[in-house]
């Protein structure tokens, strides 16, 4: 992860932006007191916004309750893993 300040960001916009691309860093830039902006390459965006997607779903809801329920009646999931 990368700090910096909005004036180095706009000395050095290209090194940012390419770090924050190539290496998948994701760069923090204050702006004063409690406040910044964080920029991530459109691959981890994308990334994040697939895994959002998915654990907001109505099926991984359903899959969820199914284990809490499995869980709470004493079923062993590792159990059932090692037995695979």
């Amino acid at each position: 992860m990368l700090t910096t300040t909005i004036s180095d960001f706009r000395k050095d916009i290209k090194k940012y932006l390419d770090s924050v691309t190539k290496n998948f860093e994701t760069l923090i830039i204050n702006r004063g007191k409690d406040s910044g902006v964080v920029i991530i390459s459109l691959d981890e965006y994308n990334s994040l916004y697939a895994t959002q997607h998915e654990m907001s779903s109505k099926t991984n809801e359903a899959r969820l309750d199914s284990a809490i329920s499995k869980l709470k009646s004493g079923f062993s999931f590792q159990k059932d893993i090692i037995e695979l």
